[in-house]
């Protein structure tokens, strides 16, 4: 256990006067972690708090749950406690109910966290949890990202202090101080993919190699290092991030696979959309970005859509359907969701570039109105020339994705304005201009 203290300070896991909330089930390892960093909070000068999951899954989870509230109420250790239907949610979300309890688990964790009730979660994975984690992603196809194991740290909010802590010492600490705990029946269920490694793997591995956990843990430190190192090389210019939505530029797909690979998963990080994404997710998107036409659709776990769109491939889980829905034009702002602000004003001076659309006052007809697109839309060219509305925004190459969401201001059926695009010839101003709407629009 000497460990902890000293990987807490060099990986610079806790500060002091932080908040942190130890996710105990009240097993062994996480009532060992929560006893230990207790007892330890004055020399770390931080709070300690415990966080407690029933996940609704098992018959004695609620008995589970009472026992760890019942040991902190005794050693008055503040808890937050809450109930989950795992098993619900798995199957809303189409998870496996590992996956389904992993993801209800993070999001109590994240709601602490976000309501700053607390600065980081504590997490009791120790030294064979970190060499069947490494073995466990190598099943799963992962590359050398997965086969790096955990992070002593993650999103600057979960740390695993107990990561270089073997289970014969967790055993030794809970004996010698007396911490009580309950067992979890599902430990033994093999249908888990953890407990099959964890039961019937592990043990015959270290009967041949009674070495085995320190020797993969070590494979995966190597990893890590090497991971690192290609990490550094990705271009910070390859993704361009919004509001739920990243963009990575095609022609970056025709790079290295393993560069690729970590760029794709960069760009679902900064979404929040990177759980669940498998090797033969990534292949896809590969292959759509080399191979498939423009306004290509592939669905993928947790809501995300991949779209090729001209020089992008587009990662979202947003699901917007067109509105129906008008706004008069007048002066001020206006507030479009799902697109962003459009501000008017009448102006008599004005600079080129200082609006993003310049209109005469005196050829806006007088029942134009914000609205989206419809099926007849017309627009006439900056510079004279008809066209469909649907041909102009191909021409334009702008994403099928935002077609039906791009407001438009309009007369009839002929387009006037499309927001942040471009004006109809018919309203540009000249030299007879006297007067002029000078109209701004910021995307959100």
């Amino acid at each position: 256990m000497e460990s902890i203290i000293k990987d807490i300070k060099k990986n610079n896991l806790l500060k002091v006067g932080e908040r942190v909330a130890v996710a105990c089930s009240g097993g062994k390892d996480s009532m060992c972690l929560l006893h230990y960093l207790w007892t330890k909070r004055e020399e770390l000068g931080i709070n300690v708090v415990a966080v407690n999951v029933d996940h609704g899954i098992r018959e004695n989870s609620a008995n589970d749950s009472e026992f760890v509230t019942n040991f902190c109420e005794k050693n008055n250790i503040k808890i937050y406690s809450f109930k989950v239907n795992a098993k619900k949610f798995a199957e809303d979300k189409k998870l496996t109910l590992e996956q389904g309890a992993r993801e209800c688990r993070y999001r109590v964790f994240k709601s602490l966290v976000n309501r700053g009730l607390v600065d980081k979660i504590a997490l009791a994975h120790h030294l064979q949890d970190q060499a069947e984690t490494i073995l466990l992603n190598i099943f799963r196809g992962t590359g050398i990202s997965g086969a790096s194991g955990m992070d002593f740290m993650r999103d600057e909010t979960y740390i695993r202090p107990m990561l270089n802590v073997t289970k014969a010492e967790i055993l030794a600490y809970v004996k010698s101080n007396d911490i009580p705990y309950v067992e979890d029946e599902t430990n033994d269920d093999n249908e888990y993919n953890r407990n099959y490694i964890r039961n019937k793997i592990m043990p015959l591995i270290r009967n041949r190699w009674p070495n085995a956990d320190n020797a993969i843990v070590s494979f995966g430190k190597n990893c890590r290092e090497d991971d690192n190192y290609i990490e550094s090389t990705i271009s910070s210019d390859a993704i361009v991030v919004e509001t739920g939505i990243a963009r990575i530029y095609t022609n970056y797909f025709v790079y290295p696979r393993s560069y690729v690979f970590r760029l794709i998963l960069r760009a679902l990080k900064a979404i929040n959309l990177g759980f669940n994404i498998e090797k033969k997710h990534l292949k896809m998107i590969c292959a759509m970005a080399l191979e498939s036409e423009n306004g290509t659709k592939i669905s993928l776990p947790n809501g995300l859509t991949v779209i090729k769109e001209y020089n992008f491939i587009t990662f979202t889980n947003r699901n917007i359907k067109p509105s129906n829905k008008t706004y008069a034009f007048t002066k001020g702002k206006l507030d479009i969701s799902n697109f962003g602000l459009i501000e008017t004003n009448i102006v008599k001076k004005f600079k080129v570039g200082e609006f993003t659309h310049i209109i005469d006052c005196a050829k806006l007809p007088k029942d134009a109105i914000w609205r989206f697109r419809k099926d007849g839309d017309v627009f006439e060219k900056f510079g004279g020339g008809t066209n469909s509305l649907s041909d102009y925004l191909i021409d334009k190459k702008i994403p099928l994705r935002l077609r039906n969401t791009t407001p438009l201001l309009a007369s009839g059926n002929e387009v006037l304005i499309i927001a942040g695009v471009e004006i109809s010839d018919k309203v540009k101003i000249d030299k007879n201009t006297k007067t002029a709407y000078g109209i701004n629009v910021v995307k959100f």
